[in-house]
């Protein structure tokens, strides 16, 4: 498949767009990327940025509650909006016919949500449902993706819990949450992507035209500052542990920083490549040595982002591996044994062979991501707001397979020379069915649910 030819424009208003037409689909892709994630949410109100995702959903200037969603549906769409570490998205794929109705609908929210106390309250009451279910009441919850960070990073945005505190979340008020709307909703702190099947628009010049007509009078408004959130690496291991009374087993997490993929993306890639090479399928080193050979788990992984997947957090972010024990097992051994292999790789990297095979894995996972309108236009979009080069999302798999067996082993070196953080799960007593996703917040949720 090729890659779409990629047009980029900016409105009076600040609001940014980026434009990928593909004849090759019948359908068309819309999304909306705000500037604004977990980490940019105030002290005291954890959890906020989650939350407004929610209330986007529940009406707007021109629509009332549920409309949006039987205008999508009624059009033969699909829609959506997750929340993740440096942004929000909405997004909805329909027939190339209903471009315009799509590009009405997500112009209408962003001018103007619907926000009254009854949603307020009842979205409040959604999300703590939302905690109860995927983290409270489930074995590993909140593993390692909640748990990980305060132990890793020093700072708020870094280090708080995104999913959010309950008291806080009851806290929030009307004034909370138009404030946050002035502040982060501003379309010059947004971006626009349409991707698909422009030919029953007219073409590129006819859909920017489309988009003007719908975004460009929603008033500007000052963008905020984007501040950094970087700090400095820890210089030794640092070790907690929590305690999980639904966990029918011990687990552990390890986590590292990895290089800044805006101004280091082959040594960040180098660290993905790592991850595969320790983590992905039944041939993977970790897999071999801790499960196959040693015994000493029933389940490890690696992954090169807190999120669970690569490029979508700007710096920093984590490098994770995590396992899952028997409790006759003492962790040191387990920790013994990944540091061991990665001993191994920082001074050999891997073989060629082996290699080849885990960018082969990825290249196809890939390919087979892309096969879908919504994840092409999601890449496109979240790689251009996070980094200014939706680019990166098209040349990732030959990126992928030009990396070297030299960068993997440097990777792997450098996880080697740097502190970092080890969370451990003991279980207090009783077993439950069921794992938590360590990506559960930004996965897909069901819009409004």
């Amino acid at each position: 498949m090729s890659a779409p030819e990629l047009h980029r424009a900016t409105l009076p208003n600040g609001l940014r767009v980026l434009l990928a037409p593909d004849p090759a689909t019948p359908v068309v892709g819309v999304a909306v990327h705000v500037d604004v994630g977990f980490r940019s949410e105030p002290e005291g109100r954890t959890g906020f940025a989650h939350l407004f995702e929610h209330l986007m959903f529940q009406g707007s200037e021109s629509l009332a509650k549920l409309e949006h969603f039987r205008q999508v549906q009624g059009a033969g769409g699909v829609f959506n909006g997750s929340t993740h570490q440096d942004y929000t998205d909405y997004f909805q794929v329909l027939p190339g016919a209903a471009l315009e109705r799509a590009l009405f609908l997500e112009a209408d929210r962003l001018r103007a949500p619907k926000l009254t106390e009854e949603n307020l309250r009842n979205q409040v009451d959604v999300v703590k449902e939302e905690i109860r279910l995927n983290v409270l009441n489930r074995p590993y919850g909140g593993f390692p993706w909640i748990l990980l960070p305060p132990i890793l990073y020093d700072t708020f945005p870094n280090a708080h819990n995104g999913y959010g505190d309950f008291t806080e979340l009851e806290q929030a008020t009307l004034d909370d949450a138009a404030a946050f709307f002035d502040t982060y909703y501003a379309p010059g702190n947004a971006q626009v992507t349409v991707h698909g099947d422009f030919a029953a628009a007219g073409g590129v010049d006819e859909v920017l035209a489309l988009v003007e007509k719908h975004f460009g009078d929603i008033p500007a408004r000052p963008a905020p500052p984007r501040p950094s959130f970087g700090e400095p690496l820890p210089g030794s291991e640092r070790r907690d542990s929590v305690a999980d009374a639904h966990a029918p087993m011990p687990a552990l997490a390890i986590g590292y920083r990895v290089p800044d993929p805006s101004s280091a993306l082959d040594e960040y890639l180098g660290h993905a490549l790592l991850a595969s090479v320790l983590g992905d399928g039944e041939a993977a080193r970790l897999q071999r040595r801790l499960v196959h050979v040693d015994g000493l788990v029933t389940d490890v992984g690696a992954s090169n982002g807190l999120m669970g997947g690569p490029l979508d957090a700007r710096d920093p972010d984590t490098f994770t591996i995590t396992a899952v024990y028997p409790g006759t097992v003492d962790p040191d051994r387990v920790l013994g044994a990944i540091d061991e292999e990665l001993d191994k790789l920082a001074a050999e990297g891997p073989s060629a062979e082996e290699l080849a095979r885990q960018s082969a894995r990825w290249a196809a996972s890939l390919h087979h991501e892309d096969d879908r309108v919504m994840y092409r236009m999601l890449g496109l979009g979240a790689r251009e707001l996070l980094y200014g080069r939706a680019e990166i999302a098209q040349e990732l798999p030959t990126r992928i397979a030009a990396v070297t067996p030299e960068q993997v082993r440097g990777a792997a070196e450098s996880l080697r020379s740097t502190g970092r953080a080890v969370l451990l799960v003991e279980p207090t007593g009783g077993t439950a069915a069921g794992s938590e996703d360590p990506a559960e917040l930004a996965d897909l949720e069901e819009a409004g649910a």
